[in-house]
């Protein structure tokens, strides 16, 4: 299975914030759209993530309130990125191994969704199910 078909049928939204938005703003719009990641674009170019791993870090150092710190001195810069075209298998050991649960999705250097991996354990599970069914179908006849 592609991403593109996983994208087809979870939709291509993707929630995203600015360099200056403050975490407060981050942990607001994540609440709100309950997510657990937003890209970051300045002039409509991705220029990172911040994940909610990225906020628990920023807690912890700073032991203040969020409302004080930007979006641009927390975020994962340049993060690792896949294709449409990517096969699941292939995404999940990118995102297994290197303890990632948000990747965005880029074509042609144009972002065109998110995957998590709990969209990439959902599709294999759909896709596990759909076999069986098959299988115990063709032994029943």
């Amino acid at each position: 299975m592609l991403l593109s078909e996983i994208l087809g049928a979870k939709g291509r939204m993707v929630h995203t914030c600015t360099p200056e938005d403050t975490l407060a703003d981050v942990v607001d719009l994540m609440v709100g759209h309950n997510i657990g990641s937003l890209v970051v674009l300045k002039e409509g170019e991705m220029v990172g993530i911040i994940t909610e791993r990225d906020l628990l870090r920023a807690s912890a150092a700073t032991r203040g309130s969020l409302e004080h710190t930007r979006v641009h001195e927390r975020m994962t810069r340049c993060p690792i990125v896949a294709s449409p075209s990517d096969d699941l298998p292939d995404v999940m050991g990118v995102m297994t191994e290197r303890r990632i649960r948000h990747l965005p999705v880029v074509e042609q250097g144009r972002l065109v969704g998110i995957i998590s991996i709990g969209d990439l354990v959902k599709a294999q599970h759909d896709e596990l199910c759909r076999e069986n069914h098959y299988l115990k179908s063709y032994i029943q006849s």
